[in-house]
C-alpha cells in the first residue's frame, strides 16, 4: 500500500500544479479585451473546468499524505484512520463538483465547501503550531507541510474574495454589454487573484521539496 499512497500523493501534486498552470493561461485569454465575447466565454469555460483539477488536489492532499505518513511510520497512528480521512475528502469533493456543475443542492454544497475550507485551515494551523511546540510527536517536515497546506487553503479563500466582482462583470460580457468598465473589472480581478495563485505555486513547490529532501534528516 505504501507505493499506492505515494503514487496518489504525487498525482495530487501533478494535477494541482498542472491544472493551476492551465487555468492561469486560460485566465490570460479571458482578460484579453481584444478577443471577442465568444472566445472569452470559451476561455472562461475552459478555466472553470480545468480549475477542478487543483480543487481536487487541495481536497485530497491531506488524506493521501496522511495515509502515506502512516504507512511509512512517520505517524504513530492506527492505519484504520486513513479510511475516514478519504471518506470525508470524497464527501468534500462531491460538494465541490455539485457547485461546479450547479447540480442538486449546489447552494448548500457551496456553503459546505467554504465552511470545510475554513475549518481545515484552522485545524492544520493548530496541528502545525502544536507540532512546532513539540506537543505532538511529528517530524518537522510534516509539520511544515501541514502549515503550507493551510497557507494554500488561505490563498484559495483570498482568490474567491478577489474574484467577487468578476461574476457580475462577466455576466454583462456574456449578454453583449461589454464596456471599458466591464473589461477593467474583469482584468483587475483576475490580476488580483493571480498573486494568490503564484503564492500557492510557491507553497506547492516548497511542500514537494520537503517531501523529497527532508524525511531522512527530520
Amino acid at each position: 500500500m505504501d507505493g499506492l499512497f505515494l503514487l496518489l500523493h504525487l498525482l495530487v501534486f501533478v494535477y494541482w500544479l498542472g491544472g493551476d498552470l492551465g487555468a492561469f493561461y486560460a485566465s490570460r485569454l479571458l482578460a484579453d479585451s481584444r478577443r471577442g465575447p465568444t472566445a472569452r466565454a470559451t476561455a472562461a469555460n475552459i478555466l472553470m473546468t480545468v480549475d477542478m483539477a487543483p480543487r481536487m488536489g487541495l481536497i485530497f492532499a491531506f488524506p493521501t499524505g496522511f495515509a502515506l505518513a502512516i504507512s511509512r511510520g512517520w505517524l504513530a497512528v492506527d492505519p484504520i484512520w486513513a479510511a475516514p480521512a478519504f471518506a470525508f475528502a470524497a464527501l468534500w469533493a462531491l460538494a465541490a463538483w455539485l457547485v461546479h456543475l450547479k447540480a442538486g443542492p449546489h447552494a448548500l454544497a457551496g456553503r459546505f465547501d467554504t465552511g470545510v475550507r475554513w475549518l481545515a485551515m484552522g485545524a492544520l494551523v493548530a496541528a502545525g503550531l502544536t507540532g512546532l511546540r513539540g506537543d505532538w510527536d511529528l517530524p518537522l517536515f510534516i509539520v511544515l507541510k501541514l502549515l503550507l497546506l493551510a497557507f494554500a487553503i488561505a490563498c484559495g479563500l483570498m482568490i474567491r474574495r478577489a474574484l467577487k466582482p468578476f461574476g457580475p462583470a462577466f455576466a454583462k460580457l456574456r449578454v453583449g454589454q461589454e464596456t471599458v468598465e466591464v473589461n477593467i473589472v474583469i482584468a483587475g480581478t483576475l490580476a488580483h487573484a493571480k498573486r494568490y495563485v503564484i503564492a500557492i505555486w510557491a507553497a506547492l513547490l516548497a511542500a514537494a521539496a520537503l517531501g523529497v529532501w527532508t524525511p531522512a534528516s527530520f
